[in-house]
């Protein structure tokens, strides 16, 4: 979190042009005033801080919604900002609902921007609720992100990727690896890696520093489990895991691997939000980036080969906001963060993300020239500018 606080507080830029001898051209980047930021519950420290610093940074004001499952580290982030030195007013935190308090926050008339990261159902409300009142929005509506494994990869690689892009956070994030595609002559070996790891996982909190901690309540657990019943129904093989666990206190679900998931199935198509990976087939590149682009939603993607060439054409035709080659979770704060398709529009993290808080405003001068004698000349117009 302090990386991201430091690098984007410094990224704010105005320009200056020479439009000609007699014309002076500058662009403003201007706040919009309020910036209303709805923060989830998966990781609302880091998700407060990423949006908020691009706010402040570029002189907005901020009220944030935090999540009702997980409010209190929003309230200690406004706390540490009012002892840095902010002043009174630039950041505000709204405890409550979303229907009641997000409802209330979105329609209000001097909310003048809007920043929400969560389901596309809830997404699609805000939405409604800024169209009517003509408010720009940052979008962050989560993804089902597939990674393409070519038969010339490192599979230690490609096991290191799930373990960390499908399991951390139980499987809690917007963009983790929830469908591994793998060519077809090493689907059975990639399997057997992948159980092998995914049965070695630790389970227990976070403090203990364990793989596979809990789901955030026995709601969310409930539908990951409803989401593994449905891919058995489905006809989805089942390799590990698939059951919710109770060798712990916590709403624990067992990491779980679905082999033979067709196409078509919820599994596939539909975000679970769980420590839950779904392994296809492929034959051919052009059919594995077919089945990775297959779905609704484009937050983040993957690629594994040892061949450059093939890394960059099948990153090229991946449609994701980010695509990682040979890891996961590749990037950083300087590097921007979003989605394409239905996972949403707008950025996060990076230069980018700060377009999306700011009005960009233009202002020419025209500079008056010297009077000569009693003539009466007319002044310089930029007449490509007279009429837009």
């Amino acid at each position: 979190m302090p990386a991201v606080l430091r690098w984007l507080g410094g990224q704010a830029r105005r320009s200056l042009y020479s439009a000609g001898a007699d014309l002076v051209d500058y662009t403003v980047r201007s706040p919009f005033g309020v910036s209303a930021q709805i923060v989830p519950w998966n990781g609302p420290l880091e998700l407060t801080a990423r949006s908020l610093a691009c706010a402040i940074a570029t002189g907005n004001s901020v009220v944030v919604k935090s999540p009702e499952l997980a409010p209190l580290s929003g309230i200690e982030l406004a706390r540490a900002c009012e002892t840095a030195g902010l002043p009174a007013g630039a950041v505000n935190v709204l405890t409550g609902y979303g229907q009641t308090a997000g409802q209330a926050l979105i329609d209000h008339p001097d909310v003048r921007h809007i920043v929400f990261t969560g389901s596309m159902a809830t997404g699609r409300t805000v939405l409604k609720a800024a169209a009517e009142r003509i408010v720009p929005c940052i979008m962050e509506l989560g993804g089902k992100s597939a990674a393409v494994v070519y038969s010339d990869a490192d599979l230690d690689a490609v096991v290191e990727a799930v373990r960390i892009g499908t399991y951390l956070n139980a499987g809690q994030n917007c963009n983790n690896l929830t469908r591994l595609l793998v060519e077809r002559s090493i689907a059975d070996e990639t399997l057997e890696r992948v159980k092998a790891c995914v049965e070695g996982l630790s389970i227990g909190p976070g403090r203990e520093n364990c793989d596979i901690t809990p789901l955030i309540s026995q709601k969310q657990r409930e539908g990951v489990e409803s989401a593994c019943r449905m891919a058995l129904s489905q006809g989805a093989r089942l390799v590990a895991g698939g059951t919710a666990l109770s060798v712990r206190s916590g709403y624990f679900m067992a990491p779980t691997v679905f082999a033979d998931v067709a196409p078509d199935s919820s599994l596939f198509q539909k975000e679970v939000f769980g420590p839950v990976l779904s392994v296809t087939g492929f034959d051919d590149p052009i059919k594995g980036i077919e089945l990775a682009n297959d779905t609704d939603q484009g937050l983040a993607a993957g690629v594994f080969t040892r061949d450059i060439d093939r890394a960059l054409w099948s990153a090229d035709r991946l449609w994701a906001g980010q695509v990682y080659v040979n890891g996961w979770y590749v990037g950083g704060v300087e590097t921007p963060f979003g989605g394409v398709k239905k996972s949403g529009y707008g950025r996060e993290k990076g230069q980018e993300a700060l377009d999306g808080y700011v009005q960009t405003r233009n202002i020419g001068i025209r500079i008056s020239q010297p009077l000569s004698g009693s003539g009466n000349s007319e002044p310089a117009v930029n007449r490509s500018d007279r009429y837009c």
